[in-house]
């Protein structure tokens, strides 16, 4: 597991080690930990806007001795779409997961890039933008992994979350593609209110299902 601390100590030599100015935006865990949400995580998520980002990043790592995985990426990710380049150390110490615009079936729109305001500079040449609460759980409400819904629930119970701009960026993701975004966040948000979890305003579960309903319909209305 990586804590702040190292998460710090790896940034700055990257920095260090970049030979030109580069930003990426962290999601899940990373993100998590930056915004004093969780206080380590397995590995280390970023999403890159610029593919000649992505590979510069990527060179800087291998030039730290830092290893393509791709059995791992089959291991984590199986033959999902829009998987990200992982790269790791020997020690398996730091793991990378660096993606490119999409994050499996989510997106990370230009509303999240604007909503990324937290911003961190680490040695000379890399800054790092932060996903704003509210996009971290629309991108793990898309999976069923345990931990995923108790970092959810960390993240609604421990800051104050805009769900007006939630339930937006779910319409937004269908747009963009992700036809099972409302559906996946409305049915993660009312299994947790239903189990005591979290404390779930009623308005929003309406707004969801009322925009499913009418994506639902839009769908049916598009095949005749």
């Amino acid at each position: 597991m990586i804590n702040i601390n190292d998460h710090e100590t790896l940034f700055n030599n990257i920095g260090r080690n970049l030979p030109d100015k580069l930003s990426s935006y962290a999601i899940g865990g990373t993100a998590m930990m930056l915004l004093g949400l969780k206080a380590e995580t397995k590995d280390i998520d970023l999403v890159f806007d610029k593919e000649s980002d992505r590979k510069l990043f990527i060179k800087t790592l291998e030039g730290m001795k830092f290893r393509k995985d791709e059995k791992r990426i089959i291991e984590t990710y199986g033959l999902k779409r829009n998987t990200p380049m992982m790269l790791r150390l020997e020690s398996d110490k730091f793991i990378f997961d660096l993606f490119l615009n999409k994050v499996i079936t989510s997106t990370f729109s230009e509303r999240m890039k604007e909503r990324a305001k937290q911003t961190h500079e680490f040695g000379r040449n890399l800054i790092i933008k932060v996903a704003e609460p509210c996009d971290i759980v629309i991108m793990k409400s898309a999976t069923s992994r345990a931990k995923d819904m108790e970092d959810i629930i960390s993240i609604i119970t421990n800051t104050k979350m805009n769900w007006e701009i939630l339930v937006k960026e779910s319409e937004e993701q269908v747009k963009l593609g992700n036809e099972t975004a409302i559906n996946s966040l409305g049915e993660k948000l009312e299994k947790l209110d239903n189990q005591g979890a979290i404390t779930l305003p009623k308005d929003v579960l309406d707004s969801l299902w009322k925009m499913l309903k009418k994506q639902v319909k839009n769908k049916s209305s598009a095949r005749k």
